[in-house]
């Protein structure tokens, strides 16, 4: 592996951790809100949470332009205050891998709370556990290893993002060139060995990943 690789592989690792630790709070969050709540709209949000799944990842990119770009909704705002814009840095390539990965980990995390048995969570409603006491005590540790599956999944999908990312973050040499955007650039310009030890890396990564998945969901019903 030459440095450029290593940094593009780095980077990866950084984006998708980062990505990977949002999630775990705000997915989780809004999973469990999903799972054990009932409100107007709920299946609306539903399906606007998990749009980024399915919209082509270009679209996903595009709407981040519109939100969080310098002149955009939220990020004109942003550069305004404080003269700094997320476009064409690392952390836009958190944010597109964010975007794009929470939605796995919403989905699992919530059919992984939905299926904890009620009675239990009534029972301790029962012993004078508070509802707040009892996610953390209850709900969530016995849906742990669907949550844990979700997290895994999650991180692989943050780790192969590519078509968000290059719309927000660019592919800029040693600054926001993650692994998929390199080997995109290095097959582009005809460097084929540089992207089959990257193509490489990123296979062996997802392989673990997804075989780590399986073995969490596994035991997931309660």
């Amino acid at each position: 592996m030459d440095s450029s690789v290593l940094f593009s592989l780095k980077l990866s690792v950084q984006v998708a951790s980062a990505a990977t630790i949002l999630m775990i709070f705000i997915g989780i969050t809004i999973a469990y809100v999903l799972a054990r709540k009932e409100f107007k709209g709920k299946e609306l949000a539903d399906m606007l949470l998990t749009l980024p799944l399915v919209l082509p990842p270009t679209v996903t990119g595009y709407y981040l332009i519109i939100l969080f770009g310098r002149n955009g909704i939220i990020g004109k705002f942003v550069y305004q205050w404080t003269g700094w814009s997320v476009m064409f840095t690392w952390y836009a390539a958190v944010l597109a891998s964010f975007v794009v990965a929470v939605p796995l980990l919403i989905k699992t995390s919530r059919a992984a709370i939905e299926s904890v048995d009620k009675n239990l969570i009534q029972a301790a409603y029962a012993l004078g556990l508070t509802e707040f006491q009892t996610a953390l005590h209850i709900t969530l540790p016995l849906a742990k290893r669907g949550i844990m599956a979700g997290v895994v999944l999650s991180f692989a999908r943050a780790m192969g993002e590519f078509g968000a990312t290059l719309m927000i973050a660019g592919n800029i040499p040693r600054k926001t060139d993650t692994l998929p955007i390199a080997i995109y650039a290095s097959a582009g310009s005809g460097d084929w060995s540089t992207a089959n030890v990257m193509v490489l890396c990123l296979t062996v990564i997802s392989g673990i990943t997804l075989y780590l998945a399986n073995k969490l969901s596994k035991g997931t019903g309660y």
